[in-house]
């Protein structure tokens, strides 16, 4: 996607707490999830494009490193730590997410020696937090449709601009 995603949950979290000082969380925080910068995912191209082929062909690999798994609750006192004075909160109604992603990364990590992921989830969230800054970034910005995926679909598909097969018609 060629515009940041506020729906992914490091983006999430800090855009929230920017523009409104809490650290949102919309669910119990227990869910995992992976974390990984695309400067990361680049390398890992890089270092796929220079891996001998018998080690890479008809291969899957999971890009990140194990480290950078994370529960919601842990990312969101992260972004606190990092954005000054927010607090986490967590949003009324919260529960468990059943979507949970607990990651292994040692395929990766043992197979490809030119892979050296270097970002964490602290370094995006002060990267995020830095960039929302100068933006200007407010609330209304954040929470509209314009930065959430599902929203933006949405949109295009009321105006036409979609059809339902979520093709271009125009």
């Amino acid at each position: 996607s060629p515009r940041l995603r506020a729906d992914v949950v490091v983006n999430n979290l800090t855009g929230w707490a920017v523009t409104t000082g809490q650290v949102l969380i919309k669910s119990d925080g227990t869910p995992w999830r992976p974390q990984v910068h695309i400067d990361d995912v680049s390398q890992a191209f890089l270092a796929v494009l220079e891996a001998p082929r018998d080690l890479i062909h008809d291969e899957a690999f999971n890009v990140g490193r194990t480290s950078e798994n994370y529960q919601v609750k842990d990312l969101a006192e992260i972004v606190a730590e990092v954005v000054p004075n927010s607090t986490v909160t967590f949003a009324p109604g919260g529960s468990a997410d059943i979507r949970t992603y607990r990651v292994d990364f040692s395929k990766i990590e043992s197979t490809l020696s030119l892979f050296d992921p270097r970002w964490t989830a602290r370094m995006g969230a002060e990267q995020l937090y830095d960039a929302y800054r100068h933006h200007g970034l407010d609330e209304a910005e954040f929470s509209g449709g314009k930065y959430f995926r599902i929203r933006h679909i949405e949109k295009l598909l009321d105006e036409g601009r979609l059809d339902g097969d979520l093709r271009w018609t125009r």
